[in-house]
């Protein structure tokens, strides 16, 4: 079994020397199954030392220049050789554990694809109840939170990848093919709970409640519009970091 991890990457100078000793730490719980993994940075077209540090830390590093998540994740994913491939966010800490319980869904062989709950490193009241909002929506409707996703990679190309039309919200799309698809070949979608993904809550501390809000009620009532324009969605392409 081979592994391939993808963090897609913009300005992350900061956060993701971090992320990436994380993960490392993490990917034991692959290799003590003799399972092989590589670790992929795509460099989404940064202007800081993103894919110089990548590099420092063992990473091989692609590059993506159009500012899109969802380019920069298919990018990392095309240059994937895993059986599984498993997609981490920049600013956010998967453990050893969370990563265990991965491998084994995958040891189980039900399993098509997953995510999990998550967790925010920080006091944030506001935050902290949307995530258990989040959590529960993912948990029920099984929906998959775009900061950690784990999917066969030979369904992943199946399924299209992500939507690049999409500048936010490629996951629920994802989500929805990925159930279709599960459905088709009676496997399953699975959101594991017990070790919650820790993120970043800098967008609490860089954006007022009041931009979420605005944000949020936009893409309810204009939703094509908002969410495949990268000016409509500001928290993921300003550049505030």
């Amino acid at each position: 079994m081979r592994i391939s991890i993808v963090i897609p990457a913009f300005n992350e100078e900061r956060l993701l020397v971090q992320t990436l000793a994380r993960v490392k730490e993490a990917m034991a719980a692959f290799s003590s199954r003799g399972w092989e993994c590589e670790l992929i940075v795509c460099d989404n077209n940064s202007t800081d030392r993103t894919a110089e540090l990548a590099r420092a830390a063992g990473a091989k590093v692609v590059f993506e220049p159009v500012n899109q998540i969802a380019r920069a994740r298919n990018r990392g994913a095309g240059a994937a050789s895993g059986d599984w491939l498993v997609f981490v966010d920049a600013d956010s800490h998967p453990s050893r554990e969370l990563f265990a319980e991965v491998a084994q869904e995958i040891a189980a062989g039900r399993c098509l694809a997953g995510g999990c709950t998550v967790k925010l490193d920080g006091n944030y009241p506001v935050g902290n109840g949307v995530v258990r909002l989040w959590n529960w929506l993912s948990r029920t409707f099984r929906l998959l939170a775009g900061s950690f996703i784990f999917c066969d990679a030979n369904v992943f190309r199946e399924a299209g990848g992500f939507g690049q039309e999409l500048f936010a919200g490629e996951e629920i799309e994802l989500s929805t093919k990925l159930k279709l698809l599960a459905k088709q070949k009676g496997r399953v979608i699975v959101i594991l709970h017990r070790h919650p993904l820790l993120t970043s809550g800098r967008k609490m501390e860089l954006y007022r409640p009041s931009e979420h809000l605005w944000f949020l009620a936009k893409a309810i009532l204009w939703r094509k519009k908002v969410l495949t324009s990268r000016e409509q969605c500001p928290t993921w392409y300003d550049g505030r970091r």
